[in-house]
């Protein structure tokens, strides 16, 4: 009130952030000059109505590395066969008969342990990587939407096309490139990294900073895609299951069922470009000038087959994975809002 102790005007007067100037106008000139308004909003994060305030940043850190930590536990082994797949070069001639072989002689040679050989490097990338993500799509999403606070699914895409290329600079390509240096390097007779961080270190060394972020045009390129595609289809699907009631609550397996969905249309989507990311990543990544002469090449060696080496196990993975995330992400959500009283 004027000239009161109590300044913070309620959530309830103040839904949306850009109310915000209109309602401070109404407070004193002390209040709005020295004071800093504490307030909390209504926003629908997906079609979800769950109450949201300036300690959204750090939910989003929490809920999502929690939920991409258990996605990557879970789904490792089948993002390890894929890209042994996509590095198994038809040129060398192939090592493996497909994906059960791939799977049987990496556990005769290595154990089962070897299926999770270059976890850990996803595993230490996935807290900033959901940050950035989910940070990021939160920060334009909410740019974006109409004055009833919905998203539509072509701005949903365009939330996705932000935010994937953001995690792509700032985390997925160093990151992913250490993983696949990782893979790659246990297929040679005498592996040289004896861990995560003996691997950077050996990374650095050799070829600096830059030897961690090999293709990453390739991988901007797959990241912008596979966030564009996913949102934009969990935005569309959102907004059909919930059609003129924006209150309707949706059931942990439906939204799981959509991330499925979502995962797999991505997956069709951009196939090729995640083929040209592991090649360019690779050991061998010397042998590509750029990320179109890496396309060439598999073009001219391999034939337009090759775009689409790993597809069945990757398939697999990203629909697991993106349900999973999409399934843990807003149950964490939700236990936080309860625990974490933001108001």
């Amino acid at each position: 009130t004027p000239g009161g102790s109590n300044c913070r005007p309620n959530h309830t007067e103040i839904s949306r952030a850009n109310q915000l100037p209109a309602a401070c106008s109404l407070l004193n000139g002390r209040c709005v000059t020295t004071r800093v308004l504490r307030w909390s909003w209504e926003i629908k994060l997906w079609g979800a109505d769950v109450k949201r305030s300036d300690s959204w940043s750090v939910f989003s850190v929490i809920s999502g590395g929690i939920a991409g930590g258990i996605e990557i536990c879970i789904t490792f082994p089948t993002e390890y066969v894929k890209t042994q797949l996509q590095l198994d070069e038809k040129a060398n001639p192939p090592k493996y008969k497909g994906i059960s072989d791939c799977v049987k002689q990496t556990v005769n040679s290595h154990g089962v342990r070897g299926l999770y050989r270059g976890l850990s490097s996803l595993l230490y990338g996935s807290i900033p990587k959901a940050a950035v993500r989910f940070g990021v799509f939160e920060f334009l999403s909410n740019k974006m939407r109409d004055e009833n606070g919905k998203l539509d699914s072509k701005r949903g895409f365009l939330c996705g096309l932000g935010a994937g290329v953001a995690e792509a600079v700032f985390v997925v390509c160093p990151m992913e490139t250490v993983k696949v240096k990782f893979i790659h390097d246990q297929t040679s007779a005498n592996p040289k990294y004896k861990g995560f961080f003996h691997g950077v270190r050996e990374i650095v060394r050799t070829e600096g900073l830059k030897g961690t972020y090999q293709g990453l045009t390739a991988t901007v390129l797959k990241q912008g895609s596979n966030q564009a595609i996913r949102f934009y289809v969990m935005t569309s699907l959102r907004n059909w299951y919930k059609g003129d009631d924006p209150n309707k609550a949706i059931n942990p397996l439906i939204t799981g069922l959509f991330g499925a969905v979502a995962g797999a249309v991505s997956v069709f989507g951009n196939t090729p470009l995640d083929v040209i990311k592991t090649r360019m990543q690779g050991l061998e990544a010397h042998k590509y000038k750029s990320t179109m002469d890496c396309a060439v090449k598999i073009m001219k060696h391999e034939g337009p087959r090759a775009f689409y080496k790993g597809t069945v196990p990757r398939l697999g993975r990203v629909c697991m994975d993106v349900a999973i995330v999409f399934i843990i992400y807003e149950e964490v959500v939700k236990v936080l809002n309860i625990v974490w009283k933001t108001d």
